[in-house]
């Protein structure tokens, strides 16, 4: 996979701090690029989660995970904007990744939510997206959010944040832990 500095999957988890042996959940995991680089940053031993609310996305994602030797990856089609909507058991995972969702969605709050229900008491979240619309790159400028508007969103929902951590030159990661 190459990677850019447009948004670079990899140096982003790996400034999180993922670790061998993790459950990582990656809400709207859409082309799988963060599914796949954290399921390398975690190794056979822990397990990725790919959910996406677009069914038609996961066969995809698995089929290329697979072909990377990569067989610690699940998929899961589910609504993460929705109560309990990713299917996935609560407080059984180490990290979720919420990456480039936040500016198409509704309900951002509950994103938060159930990012905060499925992670373990100590359980982290690395949140990325666009900082800008880039004359049309990136998301319409009205649906752009803005880094401290995120952290308001994560820190109401019952988190601390923890950083800033690098995620190309168009977008802007924060990470936060699950408040006990």
């Amino acid at each position: 996979m190459a990677e850019s500095s447009f948004l670079n999957p990899s140096a982003a988890i790996q400034a999180a701090k993922l670790q061998e042996g993790m459950h990582v959940a990656d809400f709207g995991a859409g082309s799988g690029f963060f599914t796949r680089a954290s399921a390398r940053a975690v190794g056979e031993e822990g397990r990725v989660w790919a959910v996406d609310v677009h069914r038609d996305l996961l066969p995809r994602i698995k089929a290329l995970a697979t072909a990377e030797g990569l067989h610690n990856v699940e998929v899961m089609q589910g609504d993460v904007e929705r109560p309990d909507g990713s299917h996935l058991p609560s407080e059984e995972f180490d990290f979720v990744i919420i990456s480039n969702l936040l500016f198409g969605s509704e309900h951002k709050g509950a994103i938060a939510q159930e990012a905060r229900r499925i992670l373990r008491r100590t359980g982290k979240v690395l949140v990325i997206d666009w900082s800008g619309s880039y004359g049309g790159l990136g998301p319409h400028p009205d649906h752009v959010i803005s880094a401290s508007a995120a952290r308001k969103i994560f820190e109401e929902s019952g988190f601390t944040h923890i950083e800033e951590v690098p995620a190309g030159a168009y977008h802007w990661g924060l990470t936060f832990r699950k408040k006990a």
